[in-house]
Order: structure tokens, then C-alpha cells, then sequence
């Protein structure tokens, strides 16, 4: 548990090896709620090396100083989130498409 909004990550490591990297965050609001997209990559233990990029929305809720997941969503491939942001630029008025 993390009581601090910088301390919170996807990176996992086990048995001396980091299985989840992460590569970027973006705290997207702050708050007794907050919700936070990561950019990560995962060991392939077979390839002995990181694979593609990948993507995880988190919602956090602090409770007692401590922030708990509550909820995720992993976005499954680059061209699912492209989909997502070509979706949201036309809802949003931001894309001429």
C-alpha cells in the first residue's frame, strides 16, 4: 500500500527480476479517488527480454491514508488503444474524423 500518489506503480519484480516494468505514468486526477494510466512492459521469461508496450487504467481510493486499487482496466494491444483515443478525439470534438 502506497500513502503517497508518486509512490503508486505497476512494477513487480520477482525473484530478483522485474516481471512488470514500468515505463510511464500519468496521474489523470487526484483526490480521495484518483486514477492513474500506466505504461508498462512484461519479461517474457522464454525470449529473456521485455515485450511491446502495454497499458493499464487504475482507480485508487484512499482510505485511512493508504491508497487501495479498487478497480483496472488493461488495454490489450497498441491498436486497441488507438481505437480508445481515435474514440475520445470524436467525442471531444478534437478530431475532424
Amino acid at each position: 500500500m502506497a500513502s503517497d500518489i508518486q509512490d503508486l506503480t505497476v512494477q513487480y519484480e520477482e525473484d530478483g527480476i522485474v516481471i512488470v516494468k514500468e515505463e510511464d505514468k500519468f496521474i489523470l486526477s487526484k483526490g480521495a479517488w484518483t486514477t492513474i494510466i500506466f505504461r508498462y512492459r512484461q519479461w517474457d521469461r522464454k525470449k529473456e527480454e521485455y515485450g511491446p508496450d502495454r497499458y493499464t487504467i487504475r482507480r485508487y481510493r484512499k482510505i485511512k491514508g493508504d491508497y487501495i486499487q479498487q478497480s483496472k482496466f488493461n488495454i490489450s494491444s497498441n491498436d486497441q488503444a488507438i481505437k480508445i483515443v481515435e474514440v475520445l478525439k470524436r467525442w471531444t470534438g478534437e478530431s475532424d474524423v
